[in-house]
């Protein structure tokens, strides 16, 4: 097995949401689903009207958070994603807004 698919290893994803995904309060609930998940990472906004989040975890616990993310209401707002896959960096001591 790579190490992206090994399930308990830790691995990075990061994820592109673009639509109406500013000022809807996406980062807020995003942090808050991520508190019910074995995850670290932030979200942020960006300038050109998307989303990044970057989380780190299990690629299952990841895939199960980004799929909360959907269940959380926001799937209205996302036009698209894009997801990306890394190795982990461990860079993250909790899930954070960053502005």
């Amino acid at each position: 097995m790579s190490p992206t698919t090994t399930p308990n290893l830790r691995t990075r994803m990061t994820v592109w949401y673009s639509g109406n995904v500013q000022g809807v309060g996406f980062r807020y609930t995003a942090k808050t689903v991520a508190a019910g998940y074995e995850v670290t990472g932030i979200i942020r906004n960006q300038p050109d009207g998307r989303v990044e989040l970057v989380a780190e975890g299990t690629r299952a616990e990841l895939a199960a958070f980004r799929a909360g993310i959907q269940d959380a209401g926001l799937a209205g707002f996302i036009r698209d994603e894009q997801v990306t896959w890394a190795a982990a960096k461990n860079e993250f001591r909790g899930f954070e807004i960053v502005r």
